[in-house]
């Protein structure tokens, strides 16, 4: 355990996400943290990267606000988890200090997954838009309940829903045509059932 008397922290963040074809949640955070042990300053700058990186690449896609907060409240073992892969360059160390460029980039559907258990609002796809939709319109009996259910289960499934208009208890949906067959298993198995009709796909309980 290191003495907080002792502990300085200075870091530099400067993260730029690449938009590049498909969403590539990459950001690159300049650091250079000092600490009572090399050790300890390199495993505080790696958490502190994370949790910027993580603030700014999801940013464009969700509600900032909400996001700081929920990135301010999380553990640090919960956000690695949303890291899928990660490179140093330019590292530095002394007894105390240790600097470098630290580069993250985010999982799209563990971001997902994670912003949707946060109640953050957002709108990060987890599927390149390409390929042929179908549209799927659901009966919701409790809006917020049902709607909610929908989404953790279509996330559950790796599987983005992208809405289309809403419609007194009625919400329409346009989902790719080849996740439509372990999307209406996903939703069977939550007790939803589903029907084919004028050209639709409809759930319901």
């Amino acid at each position: 355990m290191f003495n907080m008397k002792r502990f300085l922290i200075i870091v530099l963040i400067a993260v730029v996400p690449v938009f590049a074809g498909a969403v590539d949640l990459t950001g690159t955070a300049h650091v250079n943290v000092t600490s009572d042990t090399a050790a300890t300053a390199k495993k505080m700058a790696f958490d502190e990267a994370r949790r910027q990186i993580i603030v700014d690449v999801l940013s464009p896609y969700s509600d900032s606000s909400a996001l700081r907060s929920a990135v301010a409240n999380e553990k640090n073992a919960v956000l690695t988890n949303l890291v899928e892969s990660s490179g140093i360059s330019g590292e530095r160390l002394s007894d105390t200090t240790y600097s470098a460029n630290i580069k993250m980039t985010v999982n799209r559907i563990a971001a997902k997954n994670w912003l949707l258990e946060q109640g953050v609002q957002n709108w990060l796809r987890v599927e390149d838009d390409n390929g042929d939709k179908f549209v799927m319109v659901a009966t919701l009996q409790d809006k917020f309940a049902d709607w909610g259910q929908i989404r953790r289960v279509a996330m559950g499934a790796g599987i983005d829903l992208e809405t289309e208009s809403i419609n007194g208890n009625q919400i329409a949906f346009r989902v790719l045509a080849e996740k439509r067959g372990a999307l209406t298993l996903a939703l069977r198995e939550n007790g939803w059932r589903y029907q084919d009709r004028d050209g639709l796909l409809h759930i319901f309980k």
